[in-house]
Parts: structure tokens; C-alpha cells; sequence
């Protein structure tokens, strides 16, 4: 990780990367808590307790949990959808847990893809596998400063080539991935649909200055995002799907205005979960 670039702001990336950590640390003691029959509304709460247990008071978005089909967003319409309901997991089913906490004035956005039970399945460890050729391809084409739109559509091309469906675009406004910022700290934000207002008060201030000067906060395949990569930080989900599973990772990716591409922009942290399954599968 690049974070000497930064100079002063190493702090700061230090950070966000606590976060991160803490939100995966979550992420897998909760899935290791898994059970046949737990719906997606107990696993959210799972998630909730466990970091507020830990002093998370704020949050970019309440833990969302997704099982089986709805791992693959299979019939989502509205953004209610979204929310966790009563699907109960049984065993062999996928599952997806995504959560956003706000620490110390730092938030993170993570996603975790897993499996209930042991032993091989081979769709659902391929779609894991595949998402490594993302990372590399988005990492690559952000230091190029390709716009964002373009290297969207890359991503689009490639989940073709690999036989996959392109599930971020279901999210609203499709977006891969959005922009995030310090917030105040505060030991308690109210939340709107599950958002925590400082995060979303942020996040439209970033949307009406972009707008001004020519960029977006949110990284979608639509027009407002023709445009380079902004420096800062990015929360950053590509998600696969095939049928009725889905898979995607989500971690932050650091961009900067450095001339030097290997410092132009950086994951930040390879420390995590998934990052560590595809190196062990090496």
C-alpha cells in the first residue's frame, strides 16, 4: 500500500483502514455464527450487535444481508428490496453480508461473500475466484485515468466474457461504486431508509459540488460519470451474478493526483478476506 504518498494524510488512511478491518472482522465472525434457519433480518441484527459492542454509534448504511437468489438480486425492482427480510438460510446457500459502519469519524462500506457449510461448490467458488480478474482490471484502468464510465464498461465486458450477469447495475443509479468522506464523530446519527444522515448530508454535498465542476460522486454507466477518477477514497463492489448466485467483494480503493502511476492509486488494504482466499487458492 502506497500510503507514503499521502505524507501527512497517512493518518488518515490509517484510519479508514481500521475501519475496514473492523467491518471484514465483523463480517466474518458473523458468517462463522451462521446457522440453517437464521433468516437474513437475524444475521443483519448479528452484525449491528457486534459492532456497536465494539463502540460503532454512526453508520454509512445499517448491515444488509442477502440469501440464496437474492444473492444475485434475482427479481429486484424497487429499492426496498434491498432491506433484509425472513429468507432463512439452509445449507449450501450462499449468502452476502454488507455493512457500513462509521468509527471514530471514519466510515467503510464492505461486502462478504460466502457459503453456508463445508466442502466444495463449484459455481459459487469460481464466482469468488473470477472477481480477482476485476480487481486487477479496475486498479489498472483507475491509474491509466481512464473515465470512470469507460472502465465501467470494461468491467461489463469482462463479466461477459467469463459467462456472468452485471448485478451492481441493479443497485440505484447502477453504480459500482461511490465516493466516501470523514464525517463528524458523533456518538449517535439518526438514519434515513437505513442511512445514516451525516454519511448521506456528505455525499449530496459531494454530488452538488461535482456537478458544478464536471464530476460525480457515484461511479455508474450513465453520463455524469465521464470523467476521470476524483482523488480520494472510493467504496468500490463489483458483483457477479450467474442465475440464481451471486458474489462481489467491496473495499476502498484510494485515488491521488500523484504523476507516478503506481502511486495514482492503490487499494487500501490487501489484508482482507477475499484478497486472502485467492492467495491461498494460488
Amino acid at each position: 500500500m502506497a500510503s507514503a504518498v499521502w505524507g501527512e494524510q497517512a493518518a488518515e488512511l490509517r484510519g479508514f483502514r481500521s475501519v475496514q478491518r473492523l467491518a471484514y472482522e465483523c463480517a466474518e465472525a458473523v458468517a462463522a455464527r451462521l446457522r440453517p434457519g437464521v433468516t437474513e433480518r437475524e444475521a443483519a441484527r448479528m452484525q449491528r450487535e457486534w459492532l456497536r459492542a465494539r463502540g460503532v454509534r454512526d453508520w454509512f448504511h445499517l448491515p444488509f444481508a442477502w440469501f440464496g437468489d437474492r444473492t444475485a438480486f434475482k427479481g429486484f425492482r424497487i429499492p426496498l428490496q434491498f432491506f433484509p427480510t425472513n429468507r432463512r438460510l439452509a445449507e449450501g446457500m450462499p449468502f452476502i453480508l454488507d455493512l457500513a459502519p462509521v468509527h471514530r469519524g471514519y466510515p467503510a462500506d464492505v461486502g462478504y461473500s460466502g457459503r453456508l457449510g463445508p466442502g466444495p461448490h463449484p459455481l459459487h467458488d469460481k464466482l469468488l475466484a473470477d472477481l480477482r480478474a476485476h480487481r486487477d482490471l479496475l486498479l489498472r484502468e483507475v491509474r491509466e485515468r481512464r473515465p470512470l464510465r469507460e472502465i465501467y464498461e470494461d468491467v461489463d465486458r469482462l463479466m461477459v466474457r467469463q459467462g456472468y450477469e452485471n448485478r451492481h447495475r441493479a443497485y440505484p443509479f447502477g453504480v459500482i461504486a461511490h465516493k466516501i468522506d470523514r464525517v463528524r464523530d458523533r456518538r449517535w446519527s439518526p438514519q434515513v431508509l437505513g442511512f445514516g444522515t451525516q454519511s448521506l448530508k456528505g455525499l449530496a454535498s459531494d454530488a452538488l459540488r461535482g456537478h458544478r465542476d464536471g464530476w460525480s460522486p457515484l461511479w455508474s454507466p450513465y453520463r455524469f460519470s465521464d470523467h476521470p477518477p476524483r482523488p480520494g477514497l472510493w467504496a468500490v463492489e463489483p458483483h457477479l451474478g450467474f442465475r440464481g448466485t451471486g458474489a462481489k467483494f467491496e473495499e476502498i480503493l484510494v485515488v491521488t493526483d500523484s504523476r507516478d502511476p503506481a502511486q495514482s492509486a492503490f487499494w487500501l488494504d490487501d489484508d482482507l478476506p477475499h484478497v486472502r482466499r485467492w492467495a491461498e487458492g494460488a
